[in-house]
């Protein structure tokens, strides 16, 4: 037999679920698209250094990823990704930055914990996040990352990212950006 209680509980577990499915396709709508400006920023990095993505871009190109919380699994699995290619990315010459909603402090011990060797960005109160359109559920920043070339083109988004696979993908993706840069 239902109770009054049950019900109630069902419905607004049923209310809950469509919200964040409501929350989930907002943010895929504003996302920013192939071939528009990246939009510059400044941020601190895991040490509270300033990094500012217009100087970054004089380096090459940028990889800018966002995730949604440190020392989550499927964040520790891509970052861990990233770290084991991170040598790659710098000899294709590509910067890798992780841009999450976590502190400075939250950034240094992620960093430190699964010994990283790219950057991470403290984006608190999600500025950056809402600019690019990933906006995630909880205020968090939803899992996508943008492929910008050095003269600050978006060239690829990946709004639904296999963790376990990404960072290959991505690698390759900077590949070819620099064979058709390298086309007459």
């Amino acid at each position: 037999m239902k109770t009054p209680t049950n019900m109630a509980t069902k419905l607004h577990c049923l209310l809950a679920l469509c919200a964040g499915l409501a929350l989930c396709a907002c943010s895929s709508a504003n996302l920013l698209s192939e071939g528009t400006q990246a939009p510059d920023f400044t941020l601190q990095d895991q040490a509270g250094r300033e990094v500012t993505l217009s100087q970054e871009l004089t380096r090459g190109h940028v990889v800018l990823y966002f995730y949604p919380k440190d020392n989550t699994p499927g964040c520790i699995k891509e970052a861990c990704s990233f770290r084991d290619l991170s040598e790659e990315f710098l000899l294709a010459g590509a910067l890798i930055f992780g841009v999450s909603t976590d502190d400075v402090d939250s950034h240094r011990k992620f960093y430190e914990k699964y010994e990283l060797t790219f950057t991470l960005l403290a984006d608190p109160d999600g500025t950056v996040k809402q600019r690019y359109g990933a906006t995630g559920i909880l205020n968090l920043a939803s899992r996508v990352t943008f492929l910008i070339d050095s003269s600050g083109i978006i060239r690829k988004v990946y709004p639904d990212v296999d963790v376990k696979t990404h960072s290959g993908e991505l690698l390759q993706a900077v590949k070819e950006l620099n064979k058709d840069a390298a086309k007459p």
